[in-house]
């Protein structure tokens, strides 16, 4: 579904500024998430979230990761401890605390707060526009549009 919706090309964006090519505001939560599955290091997290739908596909910002990860860990939802290996660099490993966790929990409240109000938002938008909430043909491009149209090949 995430495919059919996510913005196809830098055109898209020009039609609406406001648009953004990933919903990396909810990098917190996508990371919180992660942690809460297992302990991993930076480059890992980087990787697991270009793989979200959050990021449909587009690796983010490593830097940004890094700086959240960083303020995460000063406000005590994350430690971090360097790993080292017989062989290779040593990685810098992050791991969720209690504290963490209930964040994630504020987290996937919030979240759900936010769904429903999309929910709203997205019947209006199509009241707006006349389109039927039942109508099929309908996706995020416009009416009986091609979900696959103007994606990039994989």
């Amino acid at each position: 579904m995430w495919s059919t919706c996510h913005p196809k090309g830098d055109n898209e964006f020009a039609e609406c500024a406001q648009m953004s090519r990933s919903l990396s505001r909810l990098m917190p939560p996508a990371i919180l998430a992660l942690l809460a599955q297992e302990s991993m290091h930076g480059y890992v997290i980087v990787q697991r979230l270009a793989d979200t739908p959050m990021f449909g596909g587009i690796k983010p910002d490593a830097g940004g990761v890094y700086r959240t990860l960083k303020q995460m860990e000063a406000d005590g939802h994350v430690v971090s401890t360097w790993k080292t290996s017989g062989s290779g660099p040593a990685k810098h490993t992050f791991e969720l605390t209690d504290s963490g966790r209930a964040c994630l929990g504020r987290w996937t409240d919030t979240l759900r707060c936010y769904r429903d109000a999309i929910t709203e938002l997205l019947g209006m938008c199509r009241e707006s526009l006349g389109v039927s909430p039942e109508d099929p043909e309908w996706t995020c491009a416009g009416p009986g549009a091609d979900p696959g149209q103007g994606q990039d090949p994989a």
